[in-house]
């Protein structure tokens, strides 16, 4: 597979998000997550995405787990920056923002246990934290690179402005952000400032959180603990609209003897050289459908079409608990 840089770290250019394989989506079997993440390696992926919230814990280490046998040959990025209580599952447990130095190191500490590797390749700020500056946050992460427990950081959701004062603190290799043909906020200013800055851009979500594999119609397609059952795209007449609109891209597919998912991943494969997305998979048949988008070239017309037909988009990407701690300057 193409490979593509993130600082100085050479990846693959489709990585796997892991997070469905533990409770976000509403879990999966751990035998089976295993033998997708051995076939993604067989299939030439080499980033792999987790996090410490994913679950929470036992994501790294079904993550760490599987792919022990392969370390030498891949890159694993894992991410801190909530407080997670006791109650519920998944993001239910999540108390609130913590990007303080202490939460950095206390989480890298424990993530390199749960991974079960010496060094974490690539360590994400997972949201920003409203009480503590970035300038600090980042401080600690580049703490643990001078240590040896880090080689590059990452950050999530930040906007441009936190992600130069960030930058000017310690070099960021990554910046993970959501992006697709139904979510393109970043095309104002995070892209441009992560090209002005060099670094490189992951965007989480490629496929609308499965919304434009065209296989989501409604409430009965969501399994228990779910979050998207509730997320404002997923429901009422924003899930009609939008349900229409899908039908338009996987007839757009269908034309080109592609699925709807392939054309969406491969119009974001297109947007540069230094956009690595990170397509969620928790079966290997979807896994292997994305890896082959890596394939599909896209005209400059295709790329104009395809945008087109995306553009009337109905509803928030997340609710309001969530977007209160996407970055904002």
């Amino acid at each position: 597979m193409q490979q593509r840089k993130l600082g100085q770290l050479s990846v693959s250019a489709v990585g796997l998000g892991c997070m469905g394989f533990t409770a976000v989506y509403g879990g999966h079997e751990e035998k089976a997550s295993i033998a997708t993440l051995h076939r993604a390696v067989e299939l030439g992926v080499t980033f792999f995405d987790t996090a410490e919230v994913y679950g929470p814990y036992e994501n790294e280490e079904i993550v760490g787990r599987a792919l022990r046998p392969f370390r030498d040959k891949l890159t694993i990025a894992t991410k801190f920056g909530f407080s997670i209580g006791d109650q519920g599952v998944g993001f239910q447990r999540v108390t609130g923002v913590n990007g303080s130095p202490a939460q950095a190191k206390s989480v890298a500490e424990a993530s390199l246990k749960r991974l079960g590797v010496d060094v974490i390749d690539l360590y994400y700020l997972h949201r920003p934290d409203p009480a503590t500056p970035i300038e600090e946050t980042v401080a600690a992460m580049a703490e643990l690179v001078r240590e040896g427990k880090v080689r590059e950081i990452g950050l999530s959701e930040v906007s441009a402005g936190q992600l130069r004062r960030a930058h000017a603190v310690h070099p960021i290799a990554a910046l993970q952000s959501e992006y697709s043909l139904w979510t393109r906020d970043v095309e104002h200013e995070i892209l441009p400032t992560c090209r002005d800055l060099g670094i490189g851009f992951v965007p989480y979500s490629p496929l609308g959180r499965g919304f434009l594999s065209g296989k989501i119609r409604g409430a009965q397609d969501f399994g228990e603990n779910d979050f998207r059952s509730s997320q404002p795209r997923f429901t009422g007449d924003n899930l009609e609209a939008n349900l229409a609109l899908v039908d338009r891209l996987q007839a757009m597919g269908e034309e080109r003897g592609v699925t709807a998912a392939q054309l969406a991943l491969a119009w974001v494969l297109a947007q540069g050289e230094d956009v690595i997305p990170i397509p969620g998979a928790r079966k290997i048949e979807h896994l292997e459908a994305n890896i082959a988008a890596a394939d599909l070239t896209l005209s400059a017309e295709d790329l104009a079409s395809i945008a087109a037909v995306m553009s009337d988009v109905q509803g928030a990407r997340y609710g309001e608990r969530e977007m209160s701690i996407v970055g904002r300057d």
